[in-house]
């Protein structure tokens, strides 16, 4: 199982890269596993406000639906047109082309709820 140090991660199985005020977000390689085969992506709008635990985007395996989670308050800024064109890319690279959107935020205090890789993988074995 694939977890990078770099990155925070929600209790939901998203990750989040933080760059800037940016906030990159997509879902990890448990999740995608747990998955299996990603068939289907709802991305958000772009200029989406959302608050922390907003259900914004929804991920469809042959398995079943999964909801995807603001992990922070913000602002939809972008989203992975690549993803919802071609699903798998979420299975093949979930941390790097498989992102599903970005979220512009203002509190670095929303931060301190994110898991750090080594809670992340206590939390999945």
């Amino acid at each position: 199982m694939n977890v990078p140090e770099k990155l925070r991660y929600t209790s939901d199985h998203e990750w989040v890269r933080i760059e800037g005020n940016i906030a990159t977000v997509g879902i990890t390689d448990h999740a995608q596993e747990e998955l299996s085969d990603v068939v289907f992506v709802e991305l958000p709008s772009v200029g989406l406000a959302v608050g922390s635990g907003d259900s914004i985007a929804v991920v469809e395996s042959v398995k079943a639906a999964s909801e995807i989670y603001a992990p922070i308050n913000g602002e939809v800024v972008e989203i992975n047109t690549e993803v919802e064109n071609d699903p798998s890319i979420i299975n093949g690279s979930p941390y790097e082309e498989g992102w599903i959107f970005k979220l512009r935020f203002d509190e670095k205090s929303d931060l301190e709820d994110l898991l750090d890789a080594g809670n992340y993988e206590d939390l999945i074995h």
